[in-house]
């Protein structure tokens, strides 16, 4: 079993994992061969040694596989999944269904170009694949059968059949590898929050209370949403988002009713994120909170007192955004 990293910027939509040179030996297997990766689902990928950096302190027994690879096996970072020599072929075909927009696809030969793409990819039945369309956007794509079955690979010959109704999903994926240069912040959040959602048992054997919410500060568009999303992508649970002033309602009450329902459907859909965008807006300084500021006194109130009512602490989180912190 090998334990799940993150995979290279580098190899993001390529069908690469990456081993310790020492770890394919030992399971007699060579650079650019296909393997199998197996975690709760079975997926394919080209396997290549990893890069010097990453074993110079003598680490093995990992295995860098980027988000959609993981997506593909259900696993997520730090899982534990068993790498096999696949038994592939080169594919006759493949039938592929839109998962974005490809509005710039609509030429006759428009397929030949996606499988001038995936050239040389490996795939399975069920899998996403990535292609960037032209340079200009990327178009993620579900397979939903090949010819013949099993791990096979997209080659000149293969026929690629896209299907031109669009698989609506129910939340966009995002991964860790889609943010960059916020590699120390994105390990303490997953610290936080992705190990509660994920490995609760592990906080219950140790008797730790984990954290009911986190603070994300910095200026606008520094990606505190993209964290947000990212983590509840790789955790696969519920994520709602809000805006701290549409919780701001004109008649008594009403603002309180909308916190309320917020939390009550985070509650039914367990495990879950609440992400509160803009939070300074109905979390002022209570000192702040003179009498004309009685509606934002009652949501703060009504905000603690579900904070501190949560039954599924750890299965319920709560992240705050703002570019105010002091408030």
């Amino acid at each position: 079993m090998f334990k799940v990293k993150e995979a290279m910027p580098k190899d993001v939509g390529k069908g690469i994992a990456r081993m310790a040179p020492e770890d394919i030996k030992e399971l007699g297997l060579s650079e650019g061969r296909i393997i199998d990766i197996k975690g709760k689902k079975i997926t394919a990928a080209r396997l290549l040694s990893c890069d010097s950096d990453m074993t110079e302190d003598g680490s093995r027994g990992f295995i860098q596989i980027d988000g959609i690879t993981r997506e593909n096996a259900h696993v997520g970072i730090d899982d534990k999944v068993e790498v096999n020599k696949a038994e592939h072929s080169f594919a006759g075909s493949i039938t592929l269904k839109p998962l974005t927009s490809t509005a710039l696809l609509e030429k006759e030969g428009d397929a030949a170009y996606i499988r001038s793409l995936l050239e040389g990819m490996p795939v399975r039945e069920g899998d996403r694949v990535r292609t960037n369309l032209f340079g200009a956007r990327i178009c993620d794509f579900r397979v939903m059968n090949t010819a013949p079955g099993g791990s096979v690979i997209v080659s000149k010959a293969t026929y690629v059949n896209v299907e031109k109704q669009l698989e609506l999903e129910k939340k966009e994926k995002i991964s860790y590898e889609d943010i960059g240069g916020l590699g120390p912040q994105i390990q303490r959040i997953r610290e936080m929050i992705e190990l509660p959602l994920r490995f609760p048992q592990v906080f219950d054997r140790l008797g730790v209370q984990p954290p009911k919410g986190v603070l994300l500060y910095g200026p606008p568009g520094t990606g505190k949403t993209v964290i947000a999303r990212a983590v509840a992508s790789e955790t696969d649970v519920y994520f709602t988002h809000i805006s701290g002033p549409e919780i701001i309602g004109k008649f008594y009450g009403e603002s309180e009713e909308r916190l309320r329902n917020v939390f009550e459907d985070a509650q039914a859909h367990a495990p879950s994120i609440i992400f509160i965008d803009e939070i300074d807006a109905i979390a002022p300084k209570r000192e702040d909170m003179g009498g004309e500021k009685q509606v934002e006194r009652r949501v703060v109130a009504q905000l603690l007192a579900l904070l501190d009512g949560l039954e599924s602490r750890g299965q319920i989180v709560v992240i705050g955004a703002t570019n105010i912190p002091n408030t």
